[in-house]
């Protein structure tokens, strides 16, 4: 049985084998198919689960989803920030996607056998390595925060890489490791633990980049929306529709069923209709299980993206 089949498949590893966790990069980098495939082959090296790549070019981003043992994992996520700094240049970037850094964050997640104690462990160990061998700045966010109010990552991204320098010479902006001064290629690296979060789309069937923001501001937390939800409204110049992008937070919470459902409503109410949704990475195969027939569908879904029940921790 490949690593693959083992790590995805319904037949649980050996009782005695290593906790797992779970390593989701986002890298600042959706066009080059040379550059995404280095990257690739950068945590494959590392000895981690390459599960899915998924890129976009009107983001301009590419998010890179790989388990396996901690330092493992780790390691992987170690090569990857080193050919991602090495090859993406910021100064050259423009994307719908907010972003920071050439590697613009880089969480750890626990699976099953690991705790969030160990993923926070593994974020501290990474981003200092990073900081020390990549002269990058960074900080840590989620569970591995130091700062109370780094917990979150539109707070960190705020700016974009254009605003870095000046953030990073305030003395309340200084990172967590490394240098108070952007890295002039790769800007900086956020870095930290969290629980399994859904990165969900919902593409519109018209052009209206206002209508589909709208529809992101009814439905997302922080202006009274759904439990756990993060979202935005982004242009895809590609193929000329909006998009409303999504962080489900807590899948427990709202489900991608839920959220789907609240799209399509306020989607009625300003008179479109969502034309396909997308999995940007893996989710729980049980997030998924109950996906009626008269929802817009899900495209491009890889039996690789679901994890199964045995992969995951009692509090994914």
């Amino acid at each position: 049985m490949s690593d693959r089949s083992r790590l995805t498949g319904a037949d649980p590893p050996p009782p005695s084998s290593p906790g797992l966790l779970e390593c989701v990069p986002n890298v600042s980098e959706g066009r080059d198919p040379r550059v995404i495939h280095a990257l690739a082959e950068a945590v494959r090296a590392g000895g981690a689960d390459l599960l899915d790549v998924h890129s976009d070019v009107d983001h301009h981003r590419s998010v890179f989803t790989f388990l396996g043992p901690g330092a493992v994992v780790e390691r992987s996520a170690l090569e990857l920030a080193r050919a991602a700094i090495a090859l993406v240049d910021l100064r050259r970037h423009h994307g719908a996607h907010p972003r920071v850094g050439a590697v613009d964050v880089v969480p750890f997640i626990p699976l099953r056998g690991s705790s969030m104690d160990d993923a926070v462990r593994a974020a501290h160990r990474m981003g200092a390595t990073l900081a020390a061998e990549c002269a990058v700045p960074v900080f840590f966010y989620g569970e591995a925060a130091r700062r109370p109010e780094r917990r979150e990552l539109p707070a960190l991204r705020r700016g974009g890489f254009e605003q870095l320098g000046e953030r990073l010479g305030r003395a309340e902006g200084h990172p967590d490791a490394g240098l108070p001064r952007p890295h002039p290629t790769a800007g900086a690296c956020i870095v930290g633990a969290r629980r399994l979060l859904i990165a969900f789309n919902a593409v519109l069937n018209l052009a209206d980049v206002a209508v589909a923001r709208a529809i992101a501001s009814a439905i997302r937390t922080s202006s009274g929306g759904l439990a756990g939800v993060q979202a935005i409204g982004v242009w895809l110049a590609s193929r000329k529709l909006a998009q409303v992008s999504l962080n489900l937070l807590d899948h427990r919470l709202t489900s991608p069923r839920a959220a789907a459902e609240r799209i399509a409503a306020e989607a009625t109410r300003h008179g479109v209709a969502v034309r396909e949704h997308e999995l940007v990475g893996c989710a729980p195969a049980s997030a998924f299980a109950d996906w009626p027939a008269d929802l817009a569908p899900i495209t491009g879904l890889k039996p690789t993206q679901l994890l199964a029940p045995a992969l995951l921790s009692s509090n994914s």
